[in-house]
């Protein structure tokens, strides 16, 4: 159980509004209390940071590549010994319109309460679970990272993919290939996101303020960033299974090199296993076979994992998305809603749930609730591997329009097409490098 929280925001409003009055009313000796409250806050802080770690536990969560693999369970490791281009292309396309199309539907609605987006639903006139994009969101010409319009992602008003932060590194991700090979480095990474990423949130946040004051890629995650287990690397896993098809063992290694740019221990290892099992959904028509695949990334014995073994055994008695929440709440009570491991059960039960029907897999993930921008995008790109594009009903890509825009630097627009190609590519590339 994680520790009681008190109410720390509350009592900081408390201050702040108390401080106001009594300044109002001409009470003195208001600064040195806010200083001793500062300085109390500060003095806890530190102390948690001192706090050592369990050392029994740090050794099942390794944050070296060659000590994850040591702990990881026997795997295939590497499925498809060649590429097939004829179903791997169908396939792709797949994966890509699924993953734009979970993002897109979730993005409105991102970390609202299952509550909340009902009543959305029937201000909407829409059955709930959606089954199409929203044709109403509030605030429709409030943009999102600084871009897209909030009525971009509705069904109306769609245009093109709008932006995304969980879409954005999909693109980064092939950008770094492209420009470094397969083999990049981490260091190589570090550089990837200089050249081409302007902001980003929480661990991802920090990770780039310590590349650009000089720190090298490989520390980025260590300094100030209690995010390195959220879901910031999680969403980072596609391109790596995109570009590594049938091949899990590989895929995992370069999310490896992604993830520990900003992230650690079971941050790190949600990258992994979601990139692994994507690389493996090419291969299989099942979401569970590849989900067990991508456990065999990671190590056995890892929070992570735990979680996702968990999640497979309760599957069956998962039926809609109310369970599922209710399920998750209380297993992780007091876990953050955006970390990598409550949403990583969500994702796995909206695929459990939907089984072949692509529209209610990513209907029940998004339904949720939790960070469900993030996992309904990874729902729809595993969903999206194992049914392929004549899988995915025309209407969630109808109003792509072959585009996909982009807040990355000088990089703003991209064709779906294009992308497909390149990634191709890039597939080619990496099983034409023969077994690591």
């Amino acid at each position: 159980m994680y520790p009681n929280q008190p109410e720390f925001r509350s009592l900081q409003q408390e201050l702040e509004l108390y401080s106001q009055l009594k300044h109002e009313y001409g009470a003195k000796g208001i600064q040195p209390i806010l200083k001793d409250a500062e300085k109390a806050m500060k003095d806890a802080l530190s102390r948690l940071k001192k706090l050592p770690v369990d050392g029994e536990l740090a050794k099942k969560e390794p944050n070296a590549l060659e000590a994850i693999r040591r702990l990881r369970p026997p795997g295939p490791r590497r499925i498809w010994g060649r590429l097939d281009s004829t179903v791997y292309a169908e396939r792709l396309e797949g994966a890509l319109l699924g993953r734009f199309a979970g993002c897109i539907l979730g993005a409105p609605v991102e970390g609202w309460s299952p509550e909340k987006m009902e009543m959305l639903a029937r201000e909407n006139g829409q059955p709930f679970p959606p089954d199409d994009y929203w044709t109403y969101v509030p605030s429709p010409n409030e943009k999102r990272y600084d871009f897209s319009l909030r009525k971009d992602y509705t069904r109306d008003g769609m245009h093109g993919v709008p932006v995304d932060d969980d879409l954005a590194y999909t693109l980064l991700g092939l950008l770094t290939v492209e420009d470094h090979g397969p083999d990049f480095s981490v260091e190589d990474n570090g550089r990837s996101w200089l050249k081409y990423l302007p902001y980003a949130c929480t661990a991802e946040a920090v990770a780039l303020e310590n590349l650009g004051n000089g720190m090298p890629a490989a520390k980025a995650a260590e300094k100030d960033n209690p995010f390195c287990e959220w879901i910031g690397a999680d969403i980072r896993s596609d391109p790596w299974g995109y570009m590594a098809p049938g091949w899990p063992e590989y895929a995992a290694d370069m999310a490896y090199r992604d993830a520990c740019v900003s992230h650690r221990r079971n941050g790190i290892y949600g990258e992994m296993f979601f990139s692994a099992v994507i690389a493996a959904a090419f291969t299989t028509e099942d979401a569970v076979e590849a989900v067990e695949i991508g456990l065999t990334e990671i190590p056995a014995e890892c929070s992570l994992a735990e979680a996702v073994r968990w999640a497979l055994k309760n599957a069956p008695e998962i039926k809609d998305y109310r369970q599922a929440r209710s399920a998750v709440d209380e297993k992780f009570r007091g876990m953050h809603s955006v970390h990598t491991i409550n949403n990583a059960c969500l994702t796995i039960w909206g695929l459990t749930i939907g089984g072949a029907d692509f529209t209610r897999v990513i209907g029940e993930t998004v339904a949720m609730g939790l960070d469900n921008d993030c996992t309904g995008a990874t729902a729809g790109s595993i969903a999206g591997a194992l049914v392929g594009r004549a899988g995915i009903t025309e209407h969630w890509y109808r109003s792509f329009e072959d585009t996909v825009h982009s807040y990355l630097i000088d990089r703003r627009r991209f064709r779906i097409e294009d992308l497909v190609k390149r990634l191709a590519k890039q597939a080619n590339a990496v099983h034409a490098r023969g077994k690591r």
